[in-house]
């Protein structure tokens, strides 16, 4: 009884303790504070950790610490989806404010020069919070790193600032914070609750980790594609840190994580001396947690392979990026392995972290300053072997992908120049204006090298993320070796293609369906009420070829006059940079404009399941494709409300990759509605939920059981984790007068897989539209059990249902909003789905 009451009450006082916790808590206590510079309480309300800070108010307490010290300067440098301000605070000594264009100049200009000023400049540390929204503690950390940075006195903090120029983002993802920042508080009991059963340790759908379109930005380094990143990136190139920190969470059982990770899944192009001074900066960080007692481990998990990710994405351009993991109290306190874990104790880590990174930098200034000019200067040396090669991009009947491709090199600060004029290499055609030339010569070389290589062979077999991400690959452009004799003038300013109507015509108009944003240009035509028709075969008019999936747009029985579709035409062809052709007349070489050939298309009318038992990911890359690039409506159908919805309504449902699939009672309906005429799109997983309901007969290939010989008990995980497809890309060979492959102008098509889902193909090859190639490894790993088993098998199935159609994937088209190359598979499921 007396044990029970003593437990209750030492539990209840901690309780009571954390809720309460001060600035004393946190801080070090050795040194004074300036009086001057206000407290997170005095601006946001209550202590550090005692709620979740929402961004709001992070933006206020930051704006206020700006304002109150000559250390800090500020700047917003966009917005978010959500329209919250994306902010940089610059922290340094006064005296290097006065100068920091010139500090900033100088730091970049050693980067490119082989003289360059080691011992008397600053290092430049950029520390990042959170870009898991809800992996709070690095962002609630953010307040008291920066409250130190401002108020801290006395010859150490001086000594750090007249040292150091530390680049603030105190929160990477101001949209998932938020959100997790309203469930967390809104489920707060005053009598805190560490029962990991309480709701507060349970998100509801799809969480606070990602952002406005569910996107998990730390995967979006390198492709860019998110404003988030894209401030963060242009912040990054400008300036070259030399260390660069993303402060994380991981499960609440575990401890404390900082790099370097497993050592033989760093990348190879990561130079080796940057593992050896990230575990040197290592040592700071065990010496700090040492002090405070808190438990750590380091390489022992994660790792620095995908150069897409933060901690990983600074090593192939000349700086080090540091990974931090606190195992996670998801909310105000929590139960775990290690005792009662509280939101406080995780963020005391994570500003101990943030310390510990700073104090190392200050001294292992001229290392690392040194370091990071060797890089650049090795690779200058590297690229200067390379003479006057160079890689050509392109595809000569799109221009908008070659576009968005290039656009990620100018982010990346890579030089490419047009094309001088059209040329063949390899059997691919290269067309001026639809094509550029990258010259291998450059300042980032390794960078470039990092985005366009292919690489099958690795020292392990085991990857936190992706094992492949070859950028031309992944846009399916054609790509070669070429000279700089092909370039033409360095790419200043990028432009799209310039779009329009070739002419007025009284009879009809035509447009081929290879541009990237015809999707979003017939969306447009059909919500306009304008009738428009899909050619099934290929044809000529007024002696130019036309490709299957071609579309046309009479003139006559409008509800436009000629006068007014010309004008409407020529606008969204110049919008969407498409060229349209007008003719005169029906009579082609082939078939007809009047022929059966060219099929009616209706507008899509799509809806898109989301919620309990859906990947949030892959929904999120698919309301992002149709939201913000081809402006077509989604209605987000949440699970929750199938029961009760008017299916009738749509025309789609995209359902994504799913565990567990449907209820009965709702797969019931849903085959109701495919019987009807709808057609449904799936993806991965939820290819096995359609077989066993049997909406599709789907003949998945049995993978051979693979016997653990000489596999000891420490290693069985590492020898399952190897029949892992962590994501790679194939080879394809497709069928291009199948109307899934509208548009797509090669026999071949890379494609992106990291499930382990394989289908035998259709005895009948005219049903086998996509199929992979017989050694269909393009780039990455894949076992070769795995391997096997891929070979000649297909990544799609098509089967009908009543009156409707099923449109099976087995993986993602639309990764990570960077694979431009196979977004064509799903418009063309959803606007040809009546001729497939």
């Amino acid at each position: 009884m007396l044990r029970s009451f003593l437990l209750f009450f030492l539990t209840s006082t901690l309780l009571f303790s954390q809720s309460q916790t001060d600035l004393s808590y946190y801080l070090p206590q050795n040194i004074s504070y300036n009086p001057s510079i206000p407290t997170p309480k005095s601006v946001v309300g209550h202590e550090v950790g005692e709620w979740h800070i929402t961004h709001d108010k992070l933006v206020q307490y930051m704006y206020a610490l700006a304002e109150a010290s000559d250390r800090i300067t500020i700047e917003n440098r966009g917005n978010t989806f959500e329209d919250r301000p994306l902010l940089l605070l610059t922290i340094t000594a006064p005296n290097n404010h006065s100068k920091i264009d010139q500090i900033q100049k100088d730091h970049i200009n050693a980067t490119e020069s082989n003289n360059a000023n080691i011992e008397n400049r600053p290092i430049v540390v950029y520390q990042g919070f959170s870009i898991h929204g809800n992996e709070p503690s690095g962002a609630n950390a953010s307040l008291l790193a920066a409250y130190y940075l401002a108020a801290a006195e006395g010859s150490e903090i001086n000594e750090l600032l007249d040292n150091t120029v530390i680049l603030f983002d105190p929160s990477y993802n101001p949209d998932g914070l938020q959100r997790f920042a309203y469930w967390a508080n809104t489920n707060r009991n005053m009598n805190l609750n560490p029962d990991p059963n309480d709701r507060e340790y349970s998100e509801v759908w799809p969480g606070g980790r990602t952002n406005h379109y569910w996107f998990d930005m730390n995967r979006d380094w390198l492709p860019v594609q998110l404003p988030e990143s894209r401030a963060r990136i242009k912040s990054f190139h400008n300036w070259l840190p030399n260390i660069l920190t993303d402060h994380h969470e991981m499960g609440t059982n575990a401890t404390f994580f900082f790099q370097p990770g497993i050592p033989s899944r760093t990348h190879p192009l990561t130079p080796k001396l940057n593992q050896e001074l990230t575990k040197e900066i290592a040592t700071y960080h065990a010496k700090e947690l040492d002090k405070i007692g808190s438990l750590y481990y380091s390489e022992e998990s994660f790792d620095d392979f995908y150069y897409g990710k933060g901690s990983t994405f600074p090593d192939i351009n000349g700086g080090i990026g540091i990974l931090f993991e606190q195992a996670s109290s998801r909310g105000h306190i929590q139960e775990s392995d290690n005792g009662i874990l509280t939101f406080p104790f995780t963020i005391r880590n994570q500003f101990t972290a943030a310390l510990s990174t700073l104090k190392a930098a200050k001294n292992m200034r001229t290392d690392i300053l040194q370091y990071q000019y060797n890089f650049f200067k090795n690779a200058r040396n590297e690229a200067s072997k390379e003479g006057n090669k160079a890689i050509v991009f392109g595809n000569y009947k799109d221009a908008a992908r070659t576009y968005h491709l290039a656009e990620i090199l100018i982010r990346h600060k890579i030089k490419f120049h047009s094309l001088k004029s059209d040329f063949s290499k390899d059997g691919k055609q290269f067309k001026k204006g639809n094509a550029f030339v990258v010259p291998k010569n450059q300042k980032n070389t390794r960078l470039l090298n990092a985005m366009f290589e292919k690489r099958t062979t690795f020292k392990d077999s085991l990857f936190y993320d992706i094992s492949a991400w070859t950028f031309p690959l992944a846009f399916n452009l054609d790509y070669a070796e070429t000279t700089t004799a092909n370039a033409d003038d360095v790419v200043i300013e990028l432009q799209h293609a310039i779009g329009g109507v070739t002419s007025k015509s009284e009879y009809a108009y035509l447009f081929e369906w290879h541009e990237y944003y015809t999707p979003k240009l017939l969306n447009t035509i059909l919500k306009k009420g304008i009738r428009a028709k899909v050619s099934m075969k290929q044809f000529k008019a007024n002696g130019k070829s036309y490709d299957y999936g071609t579309i046309l747009v009479p003139v006559k029985n409008q509800n436009l006059t000629t006068s007014e579709l010309f004008t409407f035409l020529n606008d969204l062809a110049q919008e969407n940079y498409v060229t349209i052709d007008a003719v005169s007349t029906g009579l082609n070489d082939g078939i007809d404009l009047g022929s059966r050939n060219f099929r009616s298309v209706k507008q899509p009318k799509v809806a898109l399941l989301v919620g309990d038992g859906m990947s949030s990911y892959d929904a999120g890359e698919i309301w992002h494709l149709l939201d913000t690039r081809y402006d077509i409506i989604a209605t987000k159908l949440d699970t929750k409300r199938f029961s009760r919805a008017d299916l009738s309504r749509y025309n789609t449902i995209i359902m994504v990759n799913s565990n567990s699939g449907l209820n009965d009672n709702n797969t019931k309906k849903m085959k109701t509605w495919i019987e009807n005429g709808g057609t449904l799109v799936a993806y991965r997983s939820t290819l096995r939920w359609l077989n066993s309901k049997e909406l599709m007969k789907i003949d998945f290939k049995k993978r051979n059981n693979i016997k653990a010989e000489n596999i000891s008990f420490e290693q069985r995980s590492d020898f399952r984790g190897a029949q892992v497809i962590g994501g790679a890309i194939f080879n394809t060979k497709i069928d291009r007068s199948h109307p899934i492959n509208f548009g797509i102008t090669s026999n071949e098509l890379p494609m992106f897989r990291n499930t382990t889902l394989f289908i035998n193909a259709d005895k009948n090859s005219y049903n086998n539209p996509i199929q992979y190639t017989k050694k269909p490894l393009l780039s990455g790993y894949i076992s070769e059990e795995n391997l096997d088993s891929l070979s000649l098998s297909v990544p799609l199935k098509i089967g009908g249902l009543g009156r409707g159609n099923i449109i099976a994937f087995t993986d993602n088209t639309n990764f990570r909003a960077f694979w431009y190359g196979t977004n064509r598979l799903l418009m063309n499921a959803i606007f040809f789905r009546d001729e497939m």
